[in-house]
């Protein structure tokens, strides 16, 4: 089995010269706002001063939840499996968005309750059919977690050589549910705070969901990110946070989609925090618990469009703005050359 890499901070020695070749550009100094920032974050993640975002690829980590059977989301577990299938038809949200900014799809399964025939597109990594039900005992065991991160690791780690930009996304009926109680555990934030609609509910599903997690939370006390992702845990939350730490020991950015996704993020980073350097965050979802998530993490999405679907459709709509950055540093001219005359 693949070892899970160790993530090192960034060398920031080339920082002083990326923003001086931002402020040295034909505009005022900081009137890009935000996307100067993203400009020198990429130059620090690729230690160059024209960085690239062109070539990019959406990986949609697929998994089942045992959740479900506690009536925590109001879709049957069969859906995972039927939307991991219109995905690898190109059918999805995530498809169209991918093709309106050029990117590839890649799906996941990491641990989708069903046999997927192998076909383009798909990576076979499937730990098992599904978790176990994380309101009676926990979610995978230590072998499993383990796998599912090093997985992870190993499939962004070979896909770094080939792309600029790895962005992630996710599909699992009951996912939200299992990322309500990392939030609850890793944030920490109170379990109330935790928590919504997901892919939605009515207020007695929405009581079904709180009854689940409430016992969840009763059965362990775990705090350790390992044993959270272990006991609470999806494989597909697990595989994804295995990739934030592969993309970031191949020093290649990566794209956090929403709600589920920034959970694994936030596992991921609570295992190895120089891994916060290398992701940007793309939106904040519309799912109670999100901001909350990202202040966990003392950061700010790029974008608030009120998203919750999912899919990778947020992190797909931040790859324009990756590339407007890099291409800041790489094709505006210099305020001097323009005074000179040198266009």
């Amino acid at each position: 089995m693949s070892q899970i890499p160790t993530v090192s901070p960034l060398d920031r020695a080339l920082e002083p010269a990326l923003r001086a070749a931002i402020d040295g550009k034909a505009k005022p100094p900081g009137a890009l706002g935000r996307i100067e920032e993203v400009g020198v974050r990429l130059g620090l993640i690729q230690q160059r001063l024209d960085p690239v975002a062109t070539r990019a690829v959406l990986l949609v980590f697929a998994g089942d939840h045992g959740l479900t059977q506690a009536g925590v989301s109001s879709y049957p577990a069969s859906v995972t499996v039927a939307m991991v299938e219109t995905l690898l038809a190109g059918r999805a949200s995530a498809n169209a968005f991918a093709r309106a900014v050029g990117a590839r799809v890649l799906v996941v399964d990491a641990g989708v309750a069903a046999d997927i025939a192998p076909r383009d597109g798909l990576i076979s990594a499937k730990i098992g059919k599904g978790t176990a039900n994380a309101a009676v005992e926990p979610a995978m065991t230590a072998d499993q977690l383990r796998a599912a991160l090093a997985r992870g690791a190993a499939i962004a780690a070979e896909l770094a050589p080939d792309v600029d930009v790895i962005a992630l996304g996710e599909m699992g009926i009951g996912n939200s549910a299992s990322a309500a109680l990392i939030l609850h555990r890793l944030g920490p934030l109170p379990l109330a705070d935790s928590y919504g609609l997901g892919a939605g509910h009515t207020p007695e599903g929405l009581m079904r969901k709180w009854t689940a997690l409430a016992q969840a939370c009763a059965r362990t006390t775990a705090s350790a990110p390992m044993d959270v992702l272990m006991q609470f845990g999806g494989f597909e939350i697990a595989m994804m946070a295995g990739a934030v730490l592969g993309a970031a020991a191949a020093r290649t950015p990566v794209v956090i989609d929403g709600f589920i996704c920034t959970a694994a993020a936030l596992a991921a980073i609570r295992l190895q925090p120089a891994a916060a350097d290398y992701c940007l965050f793309a939106h904040c979802s519309a799912e109670a618990g999100h901001r909350a998530m990202l202040a966990a993490l003392e950061t700010e999405p790029l974008l608030d469009l009120g998203l919750r679907l999912g899919e990778g459709t947020g992190a797909l709509l931040a790859l324009p703005l990756l590339r407007a950055a890099a291409g800041l540093l790489s094709e505006v001219a210099s305020l001097d050359d323009v005074l000179a005359g040198r266009l």
